[in-house]
């Protein structure tokens, strides 16, 4: 528990330090490296590796397009090289149809997938609410994003742990239960509620918000919490379902303590791309 707690620690301090650069290339960069970090333990939980670098050596130059699409150039490059990186792994498992499973295949390039669409998410947030016009409104909504994920996991986990008796997917993961995912759904529309909350009283002193929070806005945050909530168990269940299948415990080793990118970040892979994608039409537009 002191690892995990140090750890936490740590990482938070780094994510405090990156988001003071949010407005620069460098948070598209760092996030650019977590994402493909994560999807070379994708890469390595299929059981891949020194043989098939050639699927992860693509991996990389089409995630930094995607991650950077900073001009309206990459942005219409991003469907021509998509075609293209498909067809390059059609063509692999044409040319390597005794050693590459299908499986696996298909695993890797759809994991991956996810992976770059829950990253993706975080700087398309930059991109639709532009520092010049919103102050740091994205950083509001990331933050919220990690809020319902990881507030959410921690009501859960303590939750399950005091009230926990009904097994809520038993096959995926044993000790997950109906009470603590329960919890895990207060815990995330707690945590939305308190960081809003935390941003008025700053937005009071100093120009970090143009968003005017209204007492709507705090029944728009409930039920976008409970979603949330959902969503990130939803992505802990998918995540812990491929590593059972795989037979892994942790998909790294990065985070002492806590595992991976994907063992910290599973519960963000839904809520980001759902943050990013409804923030427009209930925080903006009324």
């Amino acid at each position: 528990m002191k690892t995990r707690v140090i750890t936490a620690a740590v990482g938070l301090a780094v994510l405090a330090i990156v988001l003071a650069f949010f407005n620069t290339v460098l948070f598209d960069l760092v996030l650019s490296a977590v994402c493909l970090i994560a999807v070379h333990e994708v890469f390595t939980a299929m059981g891949f590796g020194k043989k098939q670098w050639y699927l992860y050596a693509v991996a990389i130059p089409f995630t930094l397009m995607v991650m950077l699409t900073t001009t309206q150039v990459a942005r219409l490059l991003v469907l021509p090289v998509s075609f293209l990186v498909v067809l390059f792994f059609n063509i692999c498992q044409i040319a390597h149809l005794r050693t590459l499973d299908f499986g696996k295949l298909t695993g890797y390039v759809y994991f991956s997938g996810v992976i770059i669409f829950c990253f993706y998410s975080l700087i398309h947030l930059k991109r639709v609410l532009p520092f010049e016009l919103y102050h740091y409104d994205a950083v509001y909504f990331i933050l919220l994003i990690l809020c319902f994920a990881w507030g959410g996991d921690t009501a859960a986990y303590f939750a399950g742990r005091a009230f926990g008796k009904h097994k809520l997917a038993p096959l995926v993961s044993p000790k997950k239960t109906v009470e603590g995912a329960v919890g895990g759904v207060l815990g995330s529309i707690l945590a939305g509620v308190l960081l809003t909350g935390a941003y008025m009283a700053l937005s009071g002193h100093y120009d970090v918000i143009t968003l005017q929070v209204r007492p709507r806005h705090y029944l728009i945050l409930v039920l976008l919490g409970a979603i949330a909530s959902v969503l990130g168990i939803l992505g802990d269940l998918f995540a812990s379902a491929v590593k059972r299948q795989v037979g892994l415990k942790d998909y790294g080793t990065i985070f002492p303590g806590h595992g991976g990118i994907l063992d910290r970040f599973d519960s963000v892979m839904f809520i980001a791309p759902f943050v990013a994608i409804v923030v427009r039409y209930f925080f903006y537009l009324f």
